[in-house]
């Protein structure tokens, strides 16, 4: 190591491994520049060597003697040789970064050529589909003008083909017309010989038929003489021989008698025969649906009879979607009339009123697994069958039609109440329509007649028999009806909660289902039904349930109006915002009914009469006693 900087050990540089350096004038300006100069004055053919100055080597080796004679050469080669060692990491360092440098540089040149080649790729691709784009319309746009061009080949064929047809039909109904005339004409010729033959058969027997008609008619006036005399002389006899002999005539009128009594004894008899039938076995003629089970019934409807012993009780509100504090009542009511029929208790009678559409008489069930929507009142049979009681629905239009039998048919229906075992819930619909206010002026005799007899047998609470009316407008009910009430439940417009599961029931009850089944000719695209029946629940505010349903059904209906049958999210919302505006339009209405029905009169306790109009605005006028 030594030898490399040019020292031996013994601190001696031998002179052949000496190597002068070119070393810069230490003098600035002094001899080396002088001595260059005189070296120019000598001419061109001076040498190198002669320019040389040596004087700065001398101080180098003078310097290098010194630093050999000093105790601290040893640690200044080192230094020195560290330094060269450094400059030499260095110098490899730098040469690292710099290969280092150019493989990224490398490596940046083949992400740009790749990415070009993508860019390459991507823009034949562009072009590739672009090309096969415009073949596939150029193809499509060839298809086209073969269809339409066969459309027309077919078109003119089908046009030659119907004048074709229609001169054959021309030919064939010529044809037709020319043989039914000479057919005609044949005919008339015919009849024509036929009566002209008679007419003088007819002229030449003259004589001999005028003869024949006189002995007909001779032998049958001899006949019915004959028989008149034979008649008479056998009645006669039989009369003469009958009153000479007084024990014939009294076994006569015994017969008689007997014959007489036996018949109206039959007929009294078939009579109550048949009303105990009616009564037991049988059901009123004013009942529209019970569950009251009787031989007639089940002999007349079979299959009726079987579902009603399949219906099971379950849950007394299942299927029945109503507003919550409205179902815990019903709920309650329910509990209590099953508790009062197993401790053998008084039955409560209850009214149902509200508007109309609210789910008084049109509840909804599951029945084979599905829901359906049925006129009966649904609440009544589930309580009905959850309390063990037959039920038996009634119609308070039904009543005013029958006039002066109205009373008997009443009596028929509390009797057969009366005599159902197990209890009857007696729900009459629309109930206002006969148990209006008896001084009423547009009630008729007979209905004021069938209205006491109701409240003849509904005076007292019965353990036979429970009553549930149902009204859309209660206050038209006579004072007496309304004192037989214990028990009022309102049934009011469905709110956001309720109309949501009635849009979801219907959506899946008109829609869903049907197109599930396959069988029917509806589809449904895609899109979200829960959310869409959201949206329609905010939508049919202030709509009643009845109207919800007449919704799902307009969907429906809407489906099968399509060209492909398949029911998309616009039809749907389109045929909402139809039953929006018209529940608007019959709100309007209503309200229009009511402004121009809300002047009204009415006597105060002060022998007043108020006179209301639609503002409220009301005055007092001093009633005359006389009119």
């Amino acid at each position: 190591m030594s030898w490399l900087f040019g020292i031996r050990k013994d601190n001696q540089i031998p002179p052949e491994s000496f190597t002068i350096p070119q070393v810069p004038d230490f003098d600035g300006a002094g001899g080396s520049s002088s001595n260059s100069g005189d070296d120019k004055k000598k001419g061109k053919g001076s040498t190198a060597f002669a320019n040389f100055d040596s004087r700065p080597f001398e101080i180098a080796a003078k310097a290098v003697k010194e630093l050999e004679q000093s105790k601290h050469a040893k640690d200044a080669f080192e230094l020195v040789r560290l330094q060269e060692t450094t400059k030499q990491l260095e110098y490899q360092n730098e040469l690292k970064k710099i290969e280092a440098h150019i493989e990224q540089n490398k490596i940046e040149q083949k992400k740009i050529d790749a990415e070009e080649r993508r860019k390459t790729i991507q823009e034949e691709t562009r072009q590739h589909q672009q090309r096969a784009q415009y073949q596939d319309q150029l193809a499509r746009k060839r298809y086209e003008d073969q269809l339409q061009q066969q459309q027309r080949i077919n078109e003119e064929n089908l046009r030659k083909q119907e004048e074709s047809v229609a001169k054959q039909e021309a030919l064939r109904k010529a044809t037709i017309e020319y043989e039914m005339n000479l057919r005609s004409k044949a005919e008339q010729e015919k009849v024509k010989a036929k009566m002209k033959a008679r007419a003088e058969f007819e002229r030449e027997n003259h004589d001999l038929l005028m003869e024949q008609i006189r002995v007909k008619a001779g032998e049958n006036r001899k006949t019915v003489i004959e028989s008149i005399t034979t008649a008479g002389s056998v009645i006669g006899n039989g009369i003469q021989s009958l009153l000479q002999d007084w024990d014939k005539v009294l076994v006569a009128a015994g017969g008689l008698s007997l014959l007489a009594l036996g018949v109206y004894s039959a007929k009294a008899a078939t009579t109550v025969t048949a009303k105990y039938i009616e009564a037991r076995l049988g059901k009123p003629s004013l009942v529209r649906e019970t569950s009251r089970f009787s031989f007639l019934e089940t002999v007349r409807h079979p299959v009726l009879t079987i579902k009603k012993v399949k219906f099971g009780s379950g849950d007394t509100l299942s299927g029945v979607i109503l507003a919550p504090k409205l179902e815990e009542r019903l709920r309650d009511i329910a509990i209590a009339t099953k508790n009062t029929k197993r401790n053998r208790g008084m039955y409560r009678n209850i009214l149902m009123y509200g508007p109309p559409g609210t789910g008084k008489t049109m509840f909804v069930k599951i029945s084979h697994r599905m829901y359906v929507q049925f006129e009966n009142e649904f609440f009544l049979q589930k309580l009905a069958t959850h309390s063990g009681m037959d039920y038996a629905i009634l119609t308070g239009g039904d009543v005013a039609p029958m006039g002066s039998e109205g009373v008997t048919a009443i009596h028929k229906v509390f009797d057969w109440a009366s005599s159902s075992r197990r209890g009857l819930l007696l729900f009459i619909d629309e109930a206002d329509a006969f148990l209006r206010k008896r001084s009423s002026e547009y009630i008729s005799e007979n209905l004021r007649a069938t209205l006491n007899a109701f409240l003849y047998r509904t005076g007292e609470q019965s353990n036979k028999f429970m009553l549930v009316l149902a009204s859309n407008t209660p206050e038209q009910f006579d004072w007496a009806v309304n004192d037989r009430l214990d028990e009022m439940v309102e049934f009011i417009l469905p709110g956001l909660e309720e109309r949501e599961r009635l849009v979801r029931l219907y959506f899946d009850k008109f829609v869903l289902e049907p197109a599930a089944s396959g069988s029917r000719r509806l589809k449904i695209a895609q899109f979200d039904y829960g959310a869409l029946c959201s949206q329609m629940a905010h939508l049919t505010q202030g709509m009643s349930g009845r109207e919800i349903a007449k919704l799902g059904v307009a969907w429906q209906a809407a489906a099968y109006a399509s060209e492909d049958g398949v029911l998309t999210e616009k039809m749907v919302i389109d045929r909402c915002l139809d039953a929006v505006k018209q529940h608007k339009q019959k709100v309007k209405w209503q309200s229009e009914q009511e402004r121009r029905e809300s002047k009204s009169i009415s006597f105060n306790d002060n022998d007043h009469f108020k006179i209301e109009d639609s503002n409220g605005d009301s005055s007092n006028v001093k009633s005359d006693k006389s009119s």
